[in-house]
């Protein structure tokens, strides 16, 4: 399996995240990656290769242009305006309040952003195009007859909608990939939403679209992240009704419980017959993550692997979200081993 990776992921390195009234190292961090390089180079599987130039359009099929141009020139405007630290919002258009973007860089950053966490620096749009560029070269991959390939994109995507970044999401790696499977041919894409956290990014970009179908298996949104998507009516509109699956599972969920919900996804793809699968690939369900709460062993990713091989699909598998740091890389890893030898 052909590993498609960029160094220009370290661009992005904010030094804060609000978490807890707290100011603490971001949960979603560089090591994140060294950590599945070294497990991929100790199994033998760094097939590496570097992403080439990203082309735009499948990226503006599912980004809102101005938003891109937000992200583009947000930290040139932050310190144009006087600015000394990372980016992060003090003022958000909440209910009652007129939905109209500001001129100032400050209540355009509330305006696009979805949660506080998300800090913007100096790097992050070089980082973001990078991460972005990885996906679809891995995509470009499986479209011209690799069977499977793995983009280990930083930062992740699967919380960034087609207008607002959040969730240490700026683009959606996931959305962009399917996109280009059908830019390149195909007539429908499966997405297999496997992190801990609701992929409201994804669902948003395709709610109302019936040639990508989208299963999310995450946290209940009552009581986790990002709190206000992820519910089971949520079902598509338009001719998108009946395309968006969530299954949203109950606080200390095992792999009977998770497994179960797996295995109706993978159902529901197989009925769909589409001609390529993307995997948002977030190993935050693992049983030690410090900001989830699911239970799956490293066993359970080897699993977990093998049960979507055996949809037989070209499969590409995007890296999201993970952050018990120390086995990120052997769940990630187990996945993708587990999948080449179901």
């Amino acid at each position: 399996m052909k590993v498609v990776y960029s160094e220009d992921h370290r661009l992005h390195f904010p030094q804060g995240e609000l978490y807890g009234g707290e100011f603490v190292t971001p949960f979603e961090r560089p090591s994140r990656v060294e950590y599945i390089l070294r497990e991929l180079k100790h199994r033998k599987m760094a097939d590496l290769m570097a992403p080439a130039k990203l082309d735009l359009k499948s990226l503006r099929k599912v980004h809102d242009r101005e938003f891109l141009t937000f992200l583009e020139n947000a930290w040139v405007e932050w310190t144009q305006a006087g600015f000394r630290g990372e980016i992060i919002p003090t003022g958000f258009p909440a209910r009652g309040m007129r939905q109209k973007k500001p001129r100032h860089i400050d209540g355009k950053v509330g305006y696009y952003v979805l949660s506080m966490e998300t800090c913007i620096t100096a790097g992050t749009w070089d980082a973001a195009l990078a991460s972005a560029s990885v996906a679809q070269t891995a995509q470009k991959l499986v479209a011209a007859g690799a069977s499977s390939a793995f983009a280990l994109c930083r930062p992740p995507g699967h919380h960034a909608h087609h207008d607002m970044y959040g969730g240490y999401c700026f683009l959606n790696n996931a959305a962009i990939a399917a996109q280009g499977f059908l830019d390149t041919g195909a007539k429908r894409v499966a997405i297999l939403d496997v992190d801990f956290h609701h992929g409201n990014g994804t669902q948003d970009i395709f709610y109302g679209r019936d040639d990508v179908l989208f299963c999310s298996l995450h946290g209940q949104p009552e009581d986790a992240f990002p709190y206000f998507l992820g519910y089971k009516d949520e079902k598509g509109s338009g001719k998108g009704e009946s395309f968006n699956i969530n299954y949203p599972l109950p606080p200390g969920a095992k792999y009977d419980v998770w497994g179960a919900a797996l295995a109706d996804a993978l159902r529901k793809i197989r009925r769909y017959k589409p001609d390529a699968l993307v995997v948002s690939l977030g190993v935050d369900t693992f049983k030690d993550d410090p900001i989830s709460f699911f239970k799956l062993t490293s066993d359970d990713f080897m699993t977990y692997g093998g049960a979507i091989a055996r949809l037989r699909l070209p499969s590409l598998f995007v890296m999201e979200g993970g952050y018990a740091v120390e086995a990120i890389g052997i769940n990630t890893v187990n996945v993708l081993e587990g999948f080449l030898n179901g």
